[in-house]
Order: C-alpha cells, then sequence, then structure tokens
C-alpha cells in the first residue's frame, strides 16, 4: 500500500486592538520560505495591503512568479541572508520541516543562523512559525523548533510565535498521505484533530507583522473544527463524486511501511510516535486565537473544498 507522508502535525492569546492608531508601518519586512504554503498567501496578502517587504527565495524564476520585491539566498548561505536584510524592520522566519536525517535536525542550525543573522542587521522583530506542541525532547520538529524559539527569545529581538496545528493544505499536496488508489491513509485512529488553513496562518502572520501587538506572545492556530479523518474521507467523497475511504493503520504497521519505502529506522518511528500522539486526541482541541488576531473566523474544511476544488479534482485524476 504505497503512499505519500509528512510529517504528522505536532498558550497565550491577545485580542487583536480594533483601533487603526495601534497599527503601525513596518520599514521593511523579510518573508522567509515566500513560495511555501504559508509563505505565498503572506505574500498575496501584504502587497494587497500595500505594506512593504522583499520575499526570500532560493530559485530566481519563483522569486519573479511572485510579482513582488525579492532577494535569491537561502539560510544555508548567510552572506546571502544578511543582504537580504538590508533595511529590513521585522523578519517572518519559517522554513522546511523535520528531515529523515541522523543526529541533529537541519532546521535548526539553519533557523538560528537565520536569528544571528537578523540580530546583527538590527532586525527589532521576528514572527516565527512553529509548530503546536513544540516542547523540550519533543520528537523530530516538536523539539526541533522548541529549541529554535529558546534561541529566538534570548535574542534580545522582539518575537511573536505561531503554533500551527496540521495544515489543510496537506490533503491538496498529497501529503496528507493517499494510497495509491486515492484513499485516505493514517494512524490517526478515532480522534478528531483540527486542522488549519494556511490563508489563515498567513492572515496573522500579516497581523502581527504590520502591527503593534502580539510581542512575546505564543499563540496556538487551530482552524474552527476538529475532524476525524473518517469525516474528512466523506467530505472529500461528496468534493469528488466517489468514495474515498480512510485506511487506519497501526503504528508499527505504519512505521514497518515508511522503513520499507526507504527512511532511517529512527525516524520512522518517530513519525509512526508522532501519529500515535494525535491518535490519543493530542490535537483534538480548537483554540480562539485566529479571530483574536484577525477579527474573523478561521476557515472552515469545507470553505477550504470548496475554495480548492478545482485542484482535488485535478490531484484525484493522477490516481485513476
Amino acid at each position: 500500500m504505497p503512499f505519500l507522508l509528512v510529517e504528522a502535525p505536532s498558550c497565550y492569546f491577545v485580542e487583536a486592538p480594533s483601533s487603526s492608531s495601534n497599527v503601525r508601518e513596518a520599514e521593511m519586512i523579510l518573508v522567509t520560505g515566500a513560495t511555501g504554503s504559508i509563505g505565498r498567501p503572506l505574500v498575496r496578502r501584504l502587497r494587497a495591503d500595500g505594506v512593504a517587504f522583499r520575499a526570500l527565495v532560493r530559485d530566481e524564476a519563483k522569486g519573479r512568479a511572485l510579482g513582488c520585491d525579492f532577494a535569491v539566498g537561502d539560510f544555508d548561505d548567510p552572506d546571502s541572508l544578511a543582504a537580504a536584510l538590508d533595511g529590513v524592520d521585522r523578519m517572518f522566519l519559517n522554513g522546511a520541516g523535520a528531515q529523515p536525517v541522523d543526529g541533529e535536525q537541519p532546521m535548526i542550525v539553519q533557523q538560528r543562523t537565520a536569528i544571528d543573522t537578523a540580530r546583527r542587521a538590527g532586525v527589532a522583530r521576528i514572527v516565527k512559525v512553529s509548530v503546536r506542541d513544540a516542547h523540550e525532547g519533543g520528537l523530530l520538529a516538536e523539539g526541533a523548533h522548541w529549541r529554535i524559539e529558546r534561541h529566538l527569545q534570548a535574542s534580545g529581538m522582539g518575537w511573536s510565535l505561531l503554533r500551527p496545528g496540521g495544515f489543510m493544505q496537506n490533503f491538496l499536496t498529497g501529503a496528507g498521505s493517499f494510497t495509491s488508489d486515492g484513499d485516505l491513509v493514517g494512524s490517526y485512529g478515532d480522534a478528531p484533530v483540527s486542522y488549519i488553513d494556511c490563508e489563515d496562518i498567513a492572515a496573522c502572520a500579516a497581523a502581527l507583522l504590520a502591527g503593534a501587538y502580539g510581542n512575546g506572545e505564543t499563540f496556538v492556530l487551530t482552524g474552527p473544527q476538529a475532524l476525524t479523518h473518517h469525516q474528512i474521507a466523506e467530505k472529500l467523497s461528496t468534493v469528488l463524486g466517489r468514495t474515498i475511504r480512510y485506511v487506519d493503520l497501526p503504528p508499527d504497521e505504519l512505521a514497518a511501511t515508511l522503513k520499507s519505502q526507504g527512511l532511517p529506522a529512527r525516524f520512522a518511528d518517530d513519525v509512526a510516535a508522532l501519529f500515535a500522539k494525535v491518535a490519543r486526541g493530542s490535537q483534538s482541541t480548537t483554540t480562539s486565537a485566529v479571530r483574536e488576531l484577525t477579527g474573523r473566523s478561521p476557515r472552515t474544511f469545507d470553505d477550504f473544498l470548496a475554495a480548492n476544488r478545482r485542484a482535488f479534482h485535478a490531484m484525484a485524476a493522477l490516481t485513476r
């Protein structure tokens, strides 16, 4: 049963000021991860709002396609990052997730380097995307993001942390785990999961990057409802006009499948353990953080499906 997989989704809240007098204009914002699931809608939102920003991209062609000011560079090249930070007042920090490697996760060194480079460049504040339930000693991204968070908090710069749950976009990219027959697969059991649309994560980031609130605060971001994967399969069935089943695998079977696909044993076991944690309800609760930051309710899963109906049909056609 081959399928695609990425890591399973791993507080405080402040109410967004309603008065425009509390909103300041940043001199310049640097958006890292600008071509990703969060970066693209953030770029669109900042551009629509008339906020001054620059996108950091690794590929010049992708930067031009964004239609905004951009710089070519990446976290593994501090000099390119320093050049991109010229004149920047605030930075949106977002990067790759956990990788199947032995030893320390690459994101730790990469994002620490970005933080240190930003501090030397005179950046006043960083808004960082983390992961829900980041904590000391956590597996994969949960532990890696916790260490990055602590480095940022000790940097002397202002900071805000966004801790989103699982992305609705995972079901669109294929990373939500589908069999070769197009059925949904995972190890979530009957536990509901409060997935969030990346458009809402971007909206929260934009509010913090252009606003004068949220400094020193951590926000756990979720959608407005928690759904089981059986319910999600039913909703996908309605959109696609054919039956999509949810196939639930025991964690040890999931780990064995990942190992058979060539993933390192420890990484596969850690991924399976994270799935099992979600199956115990670690992501079943919802929060009001999106509404508090943006003044509106987050998108439902039905909203997400309606907005991406054509893309889902195109993806489904590939599995037939």
